[in-house]
This record gives structure tokens, sequence and C-alpha cells, in this order.
């Protein structure tokens, strides 16, 4: 019993460690849309949009808007690629020298109807 008191204690510690790790890497800020819309990729902000990703997907029901309604939200895209597909460039993920991008996906309806963050 005494293994297993001490593999516990040893599993929760790594758990707890791990955590606290991870925390600074997870993105955690709170989106802004003024802040999206104005931000330059400049050294002091190279992630500020990766870094609101996660924010602005857990807050904020992207599908089923229209363009016009991300637009407001976020600005003007970087990329229309076709009638049916923009995107917004995100810099740098804080993961090395990755970029990507948010691509938005318009359905028939002329409503967003998928997006994915691309890294790469």
């Amino acid at each position: 019993m005494g293994k297993n008191k001490t593999f516990g204690i040893l599993f929760i510690v790594t758990i707890i460690f791990l955590s606290f790790a991870l925390r600074g890497k997870l993105s955690g800020e709170k989106f802004d849309s003024k802040k999206w819309k104005n931000w330059t990729e400049s050294e002091m902000e190279l992630s500020t949009r990766w870094d609101m990703m996660n924010s602005l997907r857990n807050n904020h029901d992207l599908k089923g808007k229209t363009k016009n309604e991300i637009i407001n939200l976020l600005g003007k895209p970087e990329f229309e690629e076709t009638n049916s597909e923009f995107s917004y460039y995100l810099g740098y993920s804080g993961r090395g020298i990755n970029t990507g991008r948010l691509i938005f996906h318009i359905g028939l309806d002329g409503k967003i109807c998928d997006f994915k963050v691309h890294q790469g």
C-alpha cells in the first residue's frame, strides 16, 4: 500500500507541476475586437491574435454569422480567396516560427458554416 500511495502523490504533484508549466503556453488573453483590428506585427505583439483565439472561439458564436458580422467583429480580412472563403492572418503562434490564419467558409445561405485555424 505504501507504493500505491507514493505513486498517487507523485502523480498528483506531476499534474500540478504540468498545469503551472503549461499555463503560460496556453493562450488566455481575452478577445478584444479593437485590439484585434488594430494589431500590427511588431516585436511586442507577434502573437496577440493567437493569444486571443481561445477566447474568440469560446465566447463568440462565429458559425451562423454573416460575413459582414465577422467584419464588424474582426475588421477587414487580409485574404479573400474566393466568394466562399476569407481569412485573417494570426501572426506568429509563439511556438517557433509557425504562423497561422483564421479561415472562414461561407455556406450557400451566406452565413459562416465553418471556420478553422491553420498553423504552418
